[in-house]
């Protein structure tokens, strides 16, 4: 009898989830909730509040579902993992203590601190004026974030007195970010390329997916508002030292911390580093696969991605790493589970946008896809819906082109020819995901 698997979710990160699970050998059956436009031609989609815990698990007993995987950060953070839990349903995804990492920047800043985890200076306020006394002191560019998780859109990096005072106004007096933004960090403002790491742990082994590079501003050459992604590639090449520095600095003292405190996690822990000349620090903490670096991660993993988060659900990761034994051109020796990463392919993902997105946009535009779908390129729905038979949009992210190949080169190709082929009104993406100096 197949596996039934009920995905949280409804963006980009969970039709990449879906898409990822329906090509398993195990033939599972798939729900998601509430889902979207393209995880239904894959999975059931079922009219789920990820916040109603109760129906949630309701469903899943009545349904005899045995494996869930919840996408956003948000129904991690209010633990509908640990209400799953209660009633013996395997869960690929933290509980609220682990949670925690991403739903409250200074407790993480704790955890680090506590691990000898290098990360950026940073102090935190809940008071206005306080931070605009501390704003006088400081040199600037300073980084200014919101201490809760607000869908990537509450940090600011400010190379004026006048943005911080807004971003700190924004948060704390207009309360944009409601109470995500109540208290914030004010962080010393690091520089060098940034690198995303997705941790799938069980709480006692754990293995790191393929690093990727997303871009967070809305404009070319990083410029304008910050997002929740606009377009993401994987992997990225890094110095074979850098490798090992970051798994022995960063990954072992963080997870050994969390057992430490007696914080349980089963799931993914998304660290986002910077690679600055004294070497990798820890920007911040998600507590679940990243958007839209699932989208690249997924297509180049060699096992199989349901039994990968079946065995971290139930406690037994260590017995699926054991069968990761080949070896191959590229592999980087210092990568804790590089076997389970094709390292001979790349992929890349480009989102397309809303017009006015990160800010106010419209929704309800029809879209034009085009027809059928490569083996070297496909679409991912984001914040689409269907007014009758009809494809619109009705998110800032709409869709995102993924795009793989032998090169970075040719999977940038493939992206950005499948994303001309796209069309609705206010159209908007960048032209430099994944662009030259990035490497192959």
């Amino acid at each position: 009898m197949p596996m039934k698997v009920l995905v949280i979710g409804s963006g980009g990160r969970e039709h990449a989830i879906v898409r990822q699970l329906a090509a398993s050998d195990l033939d599972p059956v798939i729900f998601a909730a509430p889902g979207n436009p393209g995880t239904a031609g894959l999975a059931a989609n079922v009219p789920l509040d990820p916040h109603r815990g109760g129906d949630v698990a309701r469903f899943c007993l009545e349904e005899e579902i045995q494996l869930v995987i919840i996408g956003p950060e948000d129904p991690l953070i209010a633990g509908l993992a640990d209400r799953l839990r209660r009633d013996g349903i395997a869960v690929f995804g933290p509980g609220a203590m682990g949670a925690r990492l991403e739903g409250d920047k200074e407790f993480a800043k704790e955890v680090l601190a506590s691990a000898g985890v290098p990360t950026p200076r940073f102090h935190a306020f809940s008071s206005t004026d306080a931070a605009l006394k501390h704003l006088d002191k400081i040199d600037l560019p300073v980084v200014i974030k919101a201490c809760g998780a607000a869908q990537g859109k509450g940090v600011a990096v400010c190379s004026s007195r006048e943005e911080a005072e807004a971003h700190i106004r924004k948060c704390l007096d207009e309360q944009v970010f409601g109470g995500s933004g109540l208290r914030i960090l004010m962080e010393e403002c690091l520089f060098g390329p940034e690198l995303s790491v997705l941790i799938v742990t069980d709480g006692q082994d754990y293995c790191l997916l393929a690093p990727s590079r997303d871009y967070k501003r809305i404009g070319e050459k990083d410029m304008g508002p910050n997002t929740g992604g606009m377009g993401a590639f994987a992997p990225v090449r890094l110095p074979p030292h850098l490798y090992a520095e970051i798994d022995g600095r960063i990954v072992l003292p963080v997870l050994a911390e969390l057992r430490r405190r007696d914080i349980p996690y089963r799931g993914v822990l998304y660290a986002g580093l910077m690679l600055t000349e004294d070497g990798p620090q820890v920007l911040e903490f998600n507590c679940r696969f990243g958007d839209p670096e699932t989208q690249v991660v997924l297509p180049l993993l060699k096992g199989d991605f349901l039994d990968l988060c079946w065995t971290t659900a139930n406690g037994n990761l260590g017995s699926f790493l054991q069968g990761l034994h080949e070896v191959e051109e590229l592999q980087p020796q210092d990568w804790t589970g590089a076997g389970l990463t094709t390292w001979l392919r790349h992929s890349v993902v480009v989102v397309a946008a809303s017009d006015g997105y990160p800010g106010r946009y419209v929704k309800g535009r029809p879209i034009d896809l085009p027809d059928g779908e490569h083996a070297d390129r496909w679409l991912v729905h984001a914040g689409t819906a269907l007014e009758g038979d009809r494809l619109v949009t009705s998110g800032g992210r709409v869709l995102g082109a993924v795009g793989t190949g032998m090169s970075l080169r040719d999977a940038r190709r493939a992206a950005y020819g499948l994303l001309d082929q796209v069309h609705f009104e206010g159209l908007t993406f960048r032209r430099d995901i994944a662009g030259p100096g990035e490497g192959d």
